[in-house]
């Protein structure tokens, strides 16, 4: 990598090369990153060739970058304006435990101490 390339510059690159899961673009004469196919656009992407064509210069922001590994991840998605329907609420988003945990704050408490009281029913 001949310039030293960082998470979130936006830079123009030129697409070199397709395949079924993303888009090759070279960032200059030795440095190139792939756009993966979830990273073209907001929506389903069946086929890149549908969005993107060889040759073709376009506008990416980088992602990630590996030096170890000498890879760079590259979104055009992160450059377009986020549709309506995938805008973040107000309220930031919280994991599926933490949700468990508001709505059912001591329902597995419950089932530990009922536990007890149904294995006796049982008559095991």
């Amino acid at each position: 990598m001949v310039k030293k390339i960082e998470v979130g510059d936006v830079l123009i690159g030129k697409v070199t090369g397709i395949q079924p899961y993303g888009a090759f673009v070279a960032l200059d004469e030795q440095t190139q990153g792939l756009v993966h196919i979830s990273e073209i656009t907001y929506g389903f992407v069946k086929d890149v060739n549908d969005f993107l064509s060889v040759g073709e210069d376009i506008e990416v922001k980088v992602l990630e970058v590996d030096q170890e590994q000498k890879k760079i991840s590259l979104s055009i998605r992160e450059l377009q304006e986020v549709p309506y329907y995938r805008k973040k609420e107000s309220h930031p988003r919280r994991s599926l435990q933490d949700r468990v945990d508001e709505v059912d704050a001591d329902g597995f408490k419950i089932l530990k101490d009922k536990l007890k009281d149904w294995i006796e029913q049982s008559g095991q």
